[in-house]
């Protein structure tokens, strides 16, 4: 038996230069994008040593492409959508107009074809989940109003982007110039529709019960393995049967696969099960991706790369921006939307692979907007290190921090009270508890809406970010009596319990974690307790095993607060 194969071969030169390039890229604070994406291009035909199979290498990105859509459809959220879709789904379609019509611009001036330069242009308009996601959790901003209106902004690309790899082999032919008249065009539009719609039909009259109940009876049996297994067979399935039986294209497929798991109870389970394999072959989709691109249209064709990189960060930012700006939002918001956009992705790949397989987009399109992606994605951390310093130095100037003191007042007289950081589902209860027996509590919180929850409780409350110092010090730490932080991020945390042991040495200071190695790294840094909620629910549980007759007058368990 052979111990050699292709398959083995690029799986393994896939993963390993994969790992190594990506781990690099993270050295360098970039994303581990751009190192997967060179992995490729080192090991494609177009550089020396190890060539991975050219056969081989499209199928294995047509795995990823399926399990990348699928991960689209099961983080897909109608809710988050809603929540602006006033300003994320007219400003999404007018921005990717802009971007396209740039991206058809260049093209003209390169004597491509007008479908050439549309599906340039798309290709462009969408930005990377990864990417975008990545420098939002990175601030903390995913859960704010400037970072929800940028997760449903990229919910309107993805959708637009679904609709175009819907309706680009239907239009093949009027976008390859191959003329075909209205009736023709309308004909396939027309098919399209109907196969898309009997699609959509079947999925939501028997996909939405069949799904649901085959996970609920998998997950009966208790079986990581089995659970596992299915969602994986649901999602390949699907996309496999949608194709064959419809004639849509896997992508759809399995986009509505995820989108049907996403309404299940057993979503967050399915997503944290299949996590790894899905992380898999999208590295593996992302080395494929480079095995396509050559490295000397970077020394070719200068100009164009040059150009097309504008598009991509100046042309569709300053789009975002004037949107943004023109539904009366404030600069700060336009900037973060601007710069959380600055760059394209998986979708872009997608699209423009699907492009070249159809002979719409020549193999120098297909090279520029890799070109354009590694780029952006590369530039792209440092839009946001320039961001963080404007947006500090505008915070500064105006009221510092954006520290506002909200209703009602902090009594001039407080002294013993509590600070409590954080107002989120731990921290209101705390609230709550500690305002029932007469504690004077003080609330700092980040979040507009998690400080207007507070006030409207009676709770005097700062709005901004504690670990600035001064947003500490109008909370008045060197007269309160103890400090509860409520918030989950541990390194932050940290900050601020070493920032208000220079503040006030004698305070009694009480976290929370989710590890041991959390509760160490805050005792480290000066806290007097840390709360870890898993271990004490245990607790609670075993006290009140010992409360039945069975086992009452048994020895108590110890505390856990360390």
């Amino acid at each position: 038996m052979p111990h050699h194969t292709p398959l083995i071969a690029i799986l393994v030169v896939g993963f390993v230069l994969a790992f190594i390039f990506g781990a690099l890229a993270q050295k360098c604070r970039l994303s581990p994008l751009v190192g997967y994406l060179v992995a490729g291009i080192v090991a494609g035909p177009f550089t020396p040593g190890f060539v991975g199979d050219q056969t081989l290498a499209p199928q294995i990105a047509e795995i990823g492409v399926i399990l990348l859509m699928f991960g689209v459809g099961l983080h897909f959220s109608m809710r988050d959508l809603l929540e602006v879709k006033a300003i994320a789904l007219p400003g999404a379609i007018v921005q990717i107009a802009v971007a396209t019509a740039l991206g058809w611009g260049l093209s003209q001036l390169l004597g491509w074809s007008h479908g050439a330069g549309i599906v340039f242009g798309l290709a462009l308009s969408v930005a990377s989940t990864v990417v975008l996601l990545r420098a939002l959790e990175e601030r903390r901003l995913v859960e704010t109003y400037r970072g929800r209106i940028a997760v449903g902004w990229l919910i309107v690309e993805d959708l637009a982007m679904v609709l175009a790899l819907v309706l680009l082999p239907a239009l093949a032919e009027v976008l390859r110039g191959e003329g075909g008249g209205m009736s023709d065009v309308g004909g396939a539009l027309l098919g399209t529709f109907l196969k898309v719609g009997g699609f959509v039909a079947f999925m939501l009259i028997i996909g939405r019960r069949v799904i649901p109940w085959v996970l609920e009876r998998v997950a009966g049996t208790g079986s990581r393995e089995l659970f596992t297994l299915c969602v994986l067979a649901i999602a390949m399935g699907v996309a496999f049967g949608s194709a064959e039986m419809f004639g849509v294209s896997f992508a759809l497929g399995a986009f509505f696969a995820g989108m049907l798991l996403n309404e299940s109870e057993f979503s967050a389970k399915a997503a944290t099960e299949t996590l790894p394999l899905r992380d898999a072959f999208a590295v593996l989709f992302f080395v494929s991706v480079g095995m396509l691109f050559d490295p000397m249209i970077l020394v070719e064709h200068p100009l164009e790369v040059l150009m097309t990189f504008l598009i991509i960060v100046v042309g569709k930012s300053l789009a975002a921006w004037a949107i943004v700006r023109g539904f009366g939002k404030p600069s700060s918001t336009a900037l973060v939307i601007s710069a959380s956009l600055a760059q394209i992705g998986e979708f872009s790949f997608i699209l423009a692979g699907l492009g070249l397989q159809l002979g719409i987009l020549p193999q120098d399109g297909q090279d520029l907007i890799l070109a354009g992606a590694l780029l952006s994605i590369v530039v792209n951390p440092l839009l946001f290190a320039l961001l963080d310093r404007r947006l500090a130095r505008e915070a500064a100037e105006a009221m510092p921090e954006a520290v506002q003191v909200m209703s009602p007042p902090i009594p001039a007289d407080i002294a013993n009270h509590v600070i409590l950081i954080g107002h989120g589902r731990v921290g209101s209860e705390l609230g709550r508890l500690l305002t029932e027996r007469k504690v004077p509590v003080v609330v700092i919180d980040g979040e507009d809406h998690l400080v207007e929850h507070a006030r409207a409780a009676g709770l005097p409350s700062i709005l901004g970010n504690a670990v600035n110092e001064r947003v500490l010090r109008e909370a008045q730490p060197e007269r309160a009596n103890t400090v509860l932080l409520a918030i989950p991020n541990v390194l932050e945390a940290g900050e601020i319990i070493a920032r208000l042991r220079e503040i006030n040495p004698g305070l009694t200071i009480v976290a929370r974690a989710h590890s041991d190695a959390e509760v160490k790294h805050l005792l480290q840094h000066g806290a007097d307790a840390a709360v870890m909620a898993e271990r004490e629910l245990a607790h609670s549980l075993a006290e009140m095993v010992m409360a039945t007759p069975t086992y009452r007058g048994a020895r108590h368990l110890p505390s856990t607060i360390g």
